[in-house]
């Protein structure tokens, strides 16, 4: 793709979508790290709520940590209803995008396992076949594939509640041996048997279930998918951002009904979980449409979009490469000086690097894609 091309591409996009990926990516590469340190400053009410916000629930309950991944997968989707009608409009064929998806989902998958598969360590003693958010967006992904290729946005819809069903109807119905049937406990749930019985070996060794939790982990890049037909329509942008909110709230208001007989627990990806965190995905994306496409309120989202023009890229380089190294040639002589504020030096002049490095790549319209 030469410059005028990607130039036109970048211009062309709904740049709420890439500040949103951008927010989301921001608390993964480094702004978890930093506003986790003012605890370690401030001993108050408010940065003890900051800290247990940025942990995950032990099991049952739901914290801001709890939505990095699910509005990772939901960001997905939202592009995929602009990007396949970008390709039937050039011209691409139906098996021509189908190459492009299994292509996709395949490197996604080996990225996965790079990432937390320890992949890398050259040894199967501790090698993860499936153990990595890439993982959940690539079996998503290629599922989500399928039903925008294939079917109108009202079977798309049936199917996604069919999901949520299913996986409730499993969960609670079918029976685990020497557990019995409904069991949500960390060791005693459908999910985690079907992976130690599948992976064997391979598996993590995590209360986070996998497999099983194919279908639901669709069903949140649908629920992204729903808001970019949303926004490809021609309503105005107030409508709809008005539109994801209302569809934020009704995910809310489900989830949290639902979790009363099927508790909302990020470790199995619970369809209540999926509704309740995909309300506020809804919320998040209406916030940021109306803040930055319908006001134009551009400048304050600026940073965000940097880091959300190479998620991707940033998030296998913030996996692989630990930046506080090379933080630490800027101030790590400060230590003795900081005292408790050292941690959050630290965390803040790593992210300052990878972002400086975010910046001269969209300087230079170098966009990592898969």
């Amino acid at each position: 793709m030469s410059n005028a091309e990607q130039q036109n591409e970048v211009k062309a996009r709904v740049e709420s979508i890439d500040a949103l990926r951008g927010f989301d990516m921001f608390w993964i590469i480094g702004g978890g790290a930093i506003f986790g340190s003012l605890c370690k400053i401030f001993n108050n009410p408010v940065t003890d709520f900051i800290s247990a916000q940025l942990r995950h629930a032990k099991w049952e309950g739901f914290t801001f940590e709890d939505l990095i991944m699910p509005l990772f997968l939901f960001v997905v989707g939202v592009v995929m209803p602009f990007s396949f009608s970008k390709r039937l409009e050039r011209g691409r064929t139906k098996r021509q995008i189908y190459i492009h998806v299994i292509k996709r989902t395949l490197i996604l998958f080996f990225l996965g396992m790079v990432a937390q598969g320890n992949l890398l360590d050259f040894d199967a003693s501790t090698f993860h076949i499936y153990s990595n958010a890439l993982q959940t967006i690539a079996v998503g992904y290629v599922i989500s594939s399928v039903l925008i290729l294939e079917f109108n946005v009202a079977v798309q819809t049936v199917i996604t509640v069919v999901f949520l069903l299913l996986f409730w109807a499993l969960m609670m119905l079918v029976p685990v041996p020497g557990h019995g049937a409904g069991v949500l406990t960390p060791q005693g749930n459908l999910a985690i048997y079907i992976d130690r019985l599948i992976l064997g070996r391979f598996e993590d060794g995590s209360p986070y279930a996998w497999i099983l939790e194919t279908p639901v982990f669709a069903a949140t890049v649908m629920l992204g998918v729903f808001a970019g037909h949303w926004l490809r329509t021609n309503h105005s942008g107030g409508r709809k951002a008005a539109g994801l909110a209302i569809a934020g709230v009704v995910c809310l208001a489900l989830g949290q009904l639902w979790s009363y007989w099927f508790p909302s627990i990020k470790h199995l990806w619970t369809s209540s979980f999926v509704l309740f965190s995909g309300g506020w995905c809804y919320l998040l994306l209406a916030l940021f449409y109306l803040v930055i496409d319908v006001w134009g309120l551009r400048k304050w989202a600026f940073g965000f979009k940097v880091i959300g023009m190479n998620a991707i890229a940033v998030y296998m380089a913030t996996m692989l490469f630990d930046f506080r190294k090379i933080a630490n040639v800027f101030v790590g002589g400060l230590e003795k000086w900081l005292g408790p504020a050292n941690d959050l030096v630290q965390h803040a002049t790593a992210f300052a690097v990878v972002w400086l490095i975010l910046f001269w790549m969209y300087r230079k319209r170098t966009f990592v894609k898969i």
